[in-house]
C-alpha cells in the first residue's frame, strides 16, 4: 500500500472516530457545565478553598477569580523548578535556572507547554509529575472555563453574571480532564508507552555501543499532555520519542486524542444555547479549515523537489520513519491547528511551503478546532465579527444568537483579534532588530526570518511546538517568550469574559426577515472568509519575507 493510500485511510478512520464520539461527548460536556448539583469531591473542594460554588460571578469577579488562580500556580510552579534538587525523585538534577524556570511556569501556565529543555535532562519525575502535569490539567480547564462562561452571556440576560469561575474549573478538571486522562493513560500502557519510576538505565544496543534511557511516569502525562492540548513531553524529542509514541496506531490515537475535546465542543455549545444547528455551524468552518490544512501539508511534503526527496520519495528529512509522511502531516497540522503543540517531527526540516502551512495554521487563531475551550471562545468571536460585517453589508445593526453586536462588542471583538498578532509580530521584530539575538539564529535569510517568527507565532498562540533552528535557551529568548505568552493568554481571556458580561446585560431581540441566519452555508462562507481575511491582513508581510520567499525561491 502506498503512503499516500495509507495517510488517506488515516484521515478517514480518524474523522469516522471522531464523528462517534461528538455527541454523546459533547452532550456529556454540556451536562456537567449546566448541572446544578455537585458530587461529594467537589462539595470537599469548595470547602477546602473557602469558595461559595452557587454565587454566581460578574464577569470581572470572573476574571480576578481566574487571574489570582494563575497567578499563584505561576509562583508555585517557579519555586517548584527552583527547589527541586531537594525533592523526592529528583534524579540528582539541580535546580532550574532561574530564567528557564520562569520561562516553563508561563508556558504550562498558560496552556503553551514551549520547552527550552531537555525533559529527560532537566526535570526529575516529581516535578514533571506535580508540577508540569498538574498544570496541564488546570490550564486546560480554565480554557474551557472562559469558553462556557462566553456562551453564558449569548444565553443569558439582562443581568451581569456569567457563572462561577471555581465551579468551572473544578468541574473541568474532575469529570472530563481527569476520567479521560485515566482511561487514554491505560490505552497508551497498553500501546507500550513507559510508566514507572525509573532513573538511568545504560542499554546496550545492537551495535554493540551504549545508550543511556530515563524512564518515569510517561504515559499518564501523555494522556493529559493530549487531551489537554497541551503538548509538553515529557522528553526532548516528544511525540517522536518511542517512550511517547511506539507504534503508528498509538500515534492515530495520540492525535485523536488532541482534537476530540475541542471538535466535540462545538456539540455543547449547540447544546447550551439550545440550538444544535449554530454548532454544527462552527463545527462545519472548523472542520473545513483542519480538511484544507491537512491535504495542503500532505501534498507540500510529499513533493520531489530536490535529489535527496526524489530518491526517498518525499520530504523525508526530519521524518519519523515509524510514521512516514502522511502521518507526520497529519499530526503536524492537528497539532498547530489546536494550540497543542506536540510534534511526531522535526518541523524545521519540513519543506518552506510545509513549514508555513504549520506557521499559518497557527495565525489563524487556532480555531480550527483549536485549543480545549480557547478554539472555541476564538472562533465565537470571530463569528461575532462575521455578523458584523455582514450588518454593513446590509445597513442593519448586526444580532448574533439574539444579542446585539453594538460599538462596545466589536471593540472587544477587535481588540481580542489584535492582542495576539501585537505579541508575535512585535517580538518577532525585536528579536530580529538585536544584532546579540540574531546570534542565536542558525540561518539566515529567509528560513532564519520563519525561525523566529515561527516562535514567536507559537509562543503567542499557545502552541508550544518549535521550528528549531534557534538558540533559544538564553536569559533573553526565556523572558521574551515567556512574556508573549502571558500576553497572549490573558489579554484575549479578558476581552472574551468582558464580551460575555456585556453580552448578558443586553435583553434579547426577536428574529426578524432581516435577520442573518446564523446556521446555513452563507454565514458559514463568511465566517471562513473572515478568518482567513484576518489572517491575511495581519501576518502576509511577514509571510511574504519568510516561508513564501523561501517557498518560491
Amino acid at each position: 500500500m502506498s503512503d499516500s493510500v495509507a495517510g488517506f485511510l488515516q484521515v478517514c478512520l480518524l474523522v469516522a472516530l471522531l464523528a462517534v464520539v461528538h455527541v454523546p461527548l459533547g452532550d456529556y460536556m454540556a451536562r456537567v457545565y449546566s448541572i446544578e448539583r455537585d458530587s461529594r469531591v467537589e462539595r470537599g473542594i469548595y470547602r477546602a478553598m473557602g469558595v461559595d460554588p452557587k454565587a454566581d460571578q460578574k464577569w470581572s469577579t470572573y476574571l480576578r477569580s481566574l487571574l489570582a488562580f494563575s497567578f499563584v500556580s505561576l509562583l508555585f510552579l517557579y519555586a517548584f523548578q527552583r527547589v527541586q534538587q531537594h525533592l523526592l525523585l529528583s534524579l540528582g538534577f539541580p535546580a532550574v535556572k532561574a530564567d528557564q524556570a520562569w520561562n516553563t511556569a508561563a508556558s504550562f501556565l498558560t496552556n503553551t507547554n514551549w520547552q527550552s529543555y531537555s525533559g529527560e535532562n532537566t526535570m526529575g519525575h516529581l516535578v514533571q509529575m506535580a508540577g508540569l502535569a498538574v498544570q496541564n490539567f488546570a490550564s486546560a480547564a480554565v480554557g474551557m472555563a472562559v469558553a462556557v462562561a462566553l456562551i453564558r452571556g449569548f444565553v443569558r440576560s439582562k443581568t451581569d453574571r456569567i457563572g462561577n469561575f471555581w465551579t468551572d474549573l473544578t468541574r473541568g478538571c474532575l469529570r472530563i480532564l481527569l476520567p479521560f486522562s485515566f482511561l487514554f493513560a491505560i490505552v497508551l500502557i497498553v500501546g507500550g508507552v513507559v510508566q514507572n519510576f525509573h532513573g538511568y538505565d545504560t542499554i546496550n544496543t545492537l551495535a554493540g555501543a551504549h545508550q543511556t534511557l530515563t524512564g518515569g511516569p510517561v504515559a499518564s502525562q501523555e494522556a493529559i499532555k493530549e487531551i489537554g492540548t497541551n503538548g509538553g513531553g515529557f522528553y526532548n524529542a516528544n511525540s517522536a520519542h518511542p517512550f511517547e509514541n511506539p507504534t503508528t496506531w498509538t500515534n492515530l490515537l495520540e492525535i485523536f486524542m488532541l482534537l476530540v475535546i475541542p471538535f466535540s465542543l462545538a456539540r455543547t455549545f449547540g447544546k447550551l444555547i439550545g440550538d444544535k444547528r449554530q454548532g454544527y455551524a462552527i463545527l462545519t468552518a472548523m472542520a473545513v479549515i483542519w480538511v484544507v490544512s491537512v491535504f495542503a501539508m500532505t501534498a507540500f511534503e510529499m513533493q520531489h523537489g530536490g535529489a535527496a526527496p526524489t530518491a526517498a520519495g518525499a520530504a523525508m528529512e526530519g521524518k519519523e520513519t515509524r510514521f512516514g509522511v502522511p502521518a507526520s502531516a497529519l499530526f503536524a497540522s492537528s497539532t498547530t491547528l489546536t494550540s497543542t503543540g506536540a510534534v511526531n517531527s522535526f518541523h524545521d526540516s519540513f519543506t518552506p511551503l510545509g513549514g508555513g502551512t504549520a506557521i499559518i495554521d497557527m495565525m489563524t487563531g487556532e480555531v480550527a478546532p483549536g485549543g480545549v475551550g480557547s478554539g472555541l471562545y476564538g472562533i465565537l468571536i470571530l463569528a461575532v465579527v462575521a455578523v458584523f460585517v455582514a450588518g454593513l453589508m446590509v445597513g442593519r445593526t448586526p444580532e448574533y444568537l439574539g444579542k446585539k453586536i453594538r460599538a462596545r462588542e466589536m471593540k472587544l471583538a477587535s481588540l481580542y483579534i489584535l492582542a495576539t498578532p501585537a505579541c508575535v509580530l512585535i517580538g518577532t521584530g525585536i528579536a530580529m532588530a538585536l544584532p546579540g539575538e540574531r546570534k542565536s539564529m542558525l540561518n539566515s535569510g529567509p528560513h532564519g526570518l520563519s525561525e523566529v517568527l515561527y516562535a514567536f507565532t507559537s509562543a503567542s498562540n499557545n502552541n508550544g511546538s518549535a521550528f528549531a533552528g534557534i538558540g533559544v535557551n538564553t536569559v533573553w529568548w526565556n523572558t521574551a517568550l515567556g512574556l508573549a505568552m502571558l500576553l497572549a493568554r490573558f489579554l484575549p481571556i479578558v476581552f472574551a469574559l468582558a464580551l460575555a458580561g456585556s453580552l448578558a446585560r443586553q435583553q434579547p431581540v426577536p428574529v426578524t426577515a432581516g435577520t442573518l441566519p446564523t446556521h446555513k452555508p452563507l454565514f458559514i462562507s463568511l465566517l471562513l472568509g473572515v478568518i482567513i481575511v484576518v489572517v491575511a491582513l495581519t501576518y502576509v508581510p511577514a509571510l511574504a519575507l519568510g516561508p513564501l520567499a523561501e517557498g518560491l525561491h
